[in-house]
């Protein structure tokens, strides 16, 4: 089994410094997988936040978001090249277009998306002009290119090459204007996972992100694909969503598959915590699905 390697990068470029930077050090606190499976192996550092929206791409910090990108996958292309599988403590979500670029370095890769939100606004229907919004756009590069095209080798993803699984921001996003999610790009809504079952919604995601011609896949977790009334903490609410259960066997079932590359952690907001009684049970719930990877016995 491939050793994990845990990276910190508590950037809230996307955001705002709302609390999201704080998930790190409350998980690894809480009690994030540790032991000989596991080594810590660095905190990337973002630049400075600027609240002013970029005048040419009207979006917040475009060009601290790529250079911060570039950062961070040095580090995840570090830990992929000592055979280590890197898990990516957020931040925004923003973080994983530099968890994506390693990838890209790498070849062609895909991506199990699990997100209350499809994150595909275009930066006019963005009404604050955060990128935390718009990562899955930028990936399949829709957008400035600032952040479609990194080091030239934009897009980082094809649309075929992505499940989001789990969304329920259908009728949100309408309202606001995002633009539509791509006829490629492969869509299981929350009410068709309950439809098809979590076991099986997962499976028939990997399945559809291993048949093709991509080397591997990554899995990017917003913990606000899980239900508002056990997932508060979080900075922007919606009703529903999964259940701890149902989460855990989406990610035991995609990170105990082999072609699982990464895995990325985003959005738990430690303030919107008070009592200190989310984060364990979160981090119970990525020890669960990082047994699946280590082959822990989670008793």
């Amino acid at each position: 089994m491939r050793q994990l390697a845990i990276i910190e990068a508590p950037s809230v470029l996307g955001l705002r410094p709302s609390g999201v930077q704080d998930l790190p050090t409350a998980l690894l606190d809480a009690g994030l997988p540790a032991g000989p499976d596991v080594v810590r192996t660095g905190r990337i550092e973002a630049p400075a936040y600027d609240p002013v929206r970029d005048a040419d791409t009207r979006i917040l910090n475009p060009y601290a978001i790529a250079q911060y990108s570039v950062r961070l996958a040095d580090a995840v292309g570090e830990a992929l090249d000592a055979g280590r599988f890197p898990v990516v403590l957020g931040g925004d979500c923003t973080i994983l277009l530099g968890n994506l670029l390693a990838l890209r370095r790498r070849g062609r890769h895909g991506l199990l998306f699990l997100d209350g939100h499809t994150d595909f606004y275009q930066p006019s229907a963005e009404p604050n002009g955060e990128a935390a919004s718009m990562e899955l756009a930028l990936a399949t590069g829709r957008g400035p290119r600032v952040l479609t095209d990194l080091e030239g080798r934009g897009p980082l993803l094809r649309d075929e090459d992505v499940v989001a699984l789990g969304f329920r921001d259908a009728d949100e996003s309408a309202r606001a204007g995002m633009q539509p999610l791509p006829p490629g790009l492969h869509a299981v809504d929350l009410d068709a996972v309950r439809a098809a079952g979590a076991a099986t919604a997962a499976r028939r995601a990997v399945d559809r992100l291993t048949a093709g011609d991509s080397a591997g896949f990554w899995v990017h977790l917003d913990v606000d694909v899980l239900d508002d009334a056990i997932m508060p903490a979080v900075d922007y609410r919606i009703p529903g969503g999964l259940s701890w259960e149902e989460l855990e066997t989406v990610l035991r079932t995609a990170l105990a598959d082999p072609r699982a590359m990464g895995f990325d952690i985003t959005i738990f907001n430690p303030r919107l915590d008070p009592d200190g009684t989310i984060a364990p049970r979160l981090a119970e719930c990525l020890r669960s699905g990082l047994a699946a990877r280590t082959g822990a016995d989670e008793d």
